[in-house]
């Protein structure tokens, strides 16, 4: 038995970026990556200083990068910043102070616009607010809203005055929210009376309500009122957002904060034990964020950049919020989901606000494809210049759908592989610079060292897969688990201690051309007869099947394989599945990629468990599969009677 996984996926198709692209683009060639790439290698501090350097500080730092405690790195050592004032008030000398930098649209229709000067002084309101209510620096805020633009206000007053924010998912439990304030020991809680989501309003006060009486540190709760909903207000602990950030000052000079001061938490759940509270601190997460968001998004001062995403996950953080603004970007916001009222949500709001740089999940393109082309088709999606991919592996099939329907054939896609952990992208291709390759996140950005090992460490070469490491620290990277030390050395660190690479918890391959392939998480593997295959290849060639919208493959106990290959698999609209099209789908894996990949067990679905930022929840699957009960953390799962849905359908 090989410790390599298999690789059994092999993509050949390739696309350049137009002329025009290139004419505009910040990097323009191979050739620009490759020196810049090389010297953020060779020469990090000088690399990162000089990038450090396009930001505002108000002291300089001493050194740029102490490793001499490692794992426990430090960025910027000696100076002093606040990434509040590097989202704004550098902006407001120059002429993108009257420029939009949040742009929002409701679910229900409803539109605001915040220049750079007008979310200066609303950031401003809210961070005096917070501090006449008592919160000082280093203090911990619970921030648990829809997504409005309070939601990101709240985050940029609490860095303006160095709270440390931890932003909940507006759509967790009471009991996610008792874990994670618990373990922050937050001193506020920012919420909403409720939310505009498919098509009713989502309360979110009451399930504060619920939590509060298990979160003892929690001393004053700040409601913004956004649902309209009835809710109940303590006396001396609830206070309205419009009645205490309103009449407040517009005036709170930034504080100066060390570069290493903790910036956020932001909790991941796991599948055993309590959720992770992934800590960042200021200076390198800014520099990080900043660089990635200009390069990977190639941003141009004309640009409206619309995430997909929620601020409650580290994509919101990272590329609606804090990289975006650095940059002096247009932010777009939206409250609801995509297809409210209809399928054609998304792309509505491409056409009226004329996005030019759109960026989301392969689960939402799968999503789209399964809707049928006919809704894209009904907008004028000609102002898209650019499309991105975050989350997790897009196969294939999906990826050139993006390129063609959404793309017109005419827009890189950037698939970006990084983690919540990491901070900010880690592995894509640049734009204007490189080919794209549909499936392949692309090569290494800028002083992260990337590579493929196998599980005793030694570096993989040609087309063979194994784990991906990190060969060193960079700028955005975590800087602990929260109150958890020991944890965090050991889950990231304790691997490959001697060499001190970081273990990033997936596999990967590279092609002859040095780009990376990212075949999912190391628990997505399956052993079959002595053969290691990951999961995100079986399922791509199962979507490659008109038969097939999504897929999702786990292994389960088998007493002759080790692990056989169990596949749920949804169908597109206007399909039933018959038992003819299972020996089909069969048939189609063993032709795409190999009979040892051919499904065991497949089962069909109306739809697939998925937490809300719409990642399978590939673990209870694997539970259904082995006929196992659940087990772990369910805290992120968007909808019960998926899960109830699948059991009952195992159980006949």
């Amino acid at each position: 038995m090989t410790n390599n996984i298999e690789h059994v996926l092999e993509e050949t198709r390739k696309f350049d970026p137009s002329e025009d692209f290139v004419a505009h683009s910040h990097l323009k060639s191979r050739a620009d990556y490759d020196e810049l790439y090389s010297k953020s290698i060779s020469d990090p501090d000088a690399f990162w200083g000089d990038v450090a350097r396009e930001l505002h500080w108000f002291k300089p730092w001493d050194r740029v990068l102490n490793a001499d405690n490692a794992p426990f790195f430090k960025w910027f050592e000696g100076a002093t910043t606040n990434i509040s004032y590097n989202c704004l008030d550098r902006h407001l000398s120059t002429p993108r102070k009257n420029k939009a930098a949040i742009i929002w649209e409701g679910e229900p229709g409803d539109q605001r616009t915040l220049t750079y000067h007008q979310l200066h002084r609303e950031v401003c309101k809210a961070a005096n607010a917070f501090k006449g209510l008592g919160l000082e620096r280093g203090d911990r805020v619970a921030i648990y809203m829809p997504m409005i633009p309070e939601l990101a206000i709240a985050m940029l007053a609490c860095a303006r005055i160095g709270a440390v924010h931890s932003i909940i998912f507006g759509g967790f439990s009471a009991n996610a929210i008792v874990d994670r304030v618990q373990d922050a020991s937050c001193k506020m809680i920012v919420t909403a009376d409720g939310g505009h989501r498919r098509g009713a309003v989502s309360a979110l006060k009451p399930t504060v309500d619920e939590a509060l009486p298990n979160c003892p540190t929690v001393e004053t709760v700040v409601v913004v009122r956004r649902g309209g909903n009835e809710i109940a207000m303590q006396e001396g602990r609830d206070h309205w957002w419009h009645d205490v950030v309103g009449p407040a000052s517009a005036v709170c000079p930034a504080e100066e904060l060390d570069a290493e001061h903790p910036l956020y938490i932001l909790y991941t759940s796991g599948s055993t034990g309590k959720p992770k509270g992934i800590l960042h601190s200021t200076g390198g997460y800014m520099v990080g964020t900043y660089m990635t968001s200009k390069y990977v998004f190639d941003l141009h001062e004309d640009d409206t950049y619309w995430c997909t995403a929620d601020i409650g996950w580290v994509t919101g953080h990272s590329y609606i919020v804090y990289g975006i603004l650095a940059n002096g970007a247009t932010s777009l916001m939206y409250e609801g989901t995509p297809n409210s009222p209809n399928e054609g949500r998304f792309w509505e709001i491409i056409e009226k606000y004329g996005v030019n740089i759109f960026y989301t999940a392969p689960t939402a393109i799968r999503t789209f494809i399964r809707w049928g082309d006919e809704w894209p088709n009904k907008y004028d999606l000609s102002s898209l210049r650019l499309l991105g991919t975050v989350g997790e592996p897009i196969n294939p099939e999906a990826w050139m759908w993006y390129h063609r329907v959404i793309g017109k054939e005419r827009c890189p896609i950037v698939d970006t592989w990084w983690q919540t952990e990491t901070g900010a992208i880690m592995i894509t291709t640049l734009p204007g610079a490189m080919y794209t390759k549909p499936g392949s996140a692309g090569l290494p950005f800028f002083g992260v060292k990337a590579a493929v090992v196998t599980e005793e460490g030694e570096e993989v070469d040609g087309m063979h897969s194994g784990l991906l490491v990190i060969q060193g620290p960079w700028p955005a990277m975590l800087r602990t688990l929260y109150g958890d030390d020991d944890r965090y050395v050991d889950v990231f660190w304790s691997k490959f201690k001697e060499r001190g690479w970081y273990l990033t918890g997936d596999g990967a391959f590279r092609d002859k051309n040095g780009y990376f392939m990212i075949i999912g998480r190391l628990d997505d593997v399956i052993n079959v007869s002595g053969h290691r295959l990951g999961t995100m290849e079986i399922e791509s060639a199962l979507v490659s099947s008109d038969l097939v919208a999504e897929a999702a493959v786990v292994g389960y106990p088998h007493e002759i394989k080790g692990q056989g290959i169990c596949a749920f698999v949804s169908v597109p609209k206007g399909i039933t599945p018959t038992e003819a099209d299972v020996q089909k789908l069969r048939d189609h894996v063993a032709k795409e990629i190999g009979p040892i990949a051919k499904p065991d067990q497949i089962r069909f679905t109306d739809a697939l468990p998925k937490t809300r930022s719409g990642k399978i929840m590939r673990r209870l699957l694997r539970d259904i599969a082995a006929g196992k009960e659940t087990t772990g953390d369910t805290t992120t799962l968007e909808d019960f009677s998926v899960l109830a849905a699948l059991r009952e359908e195992s159980e006949d």
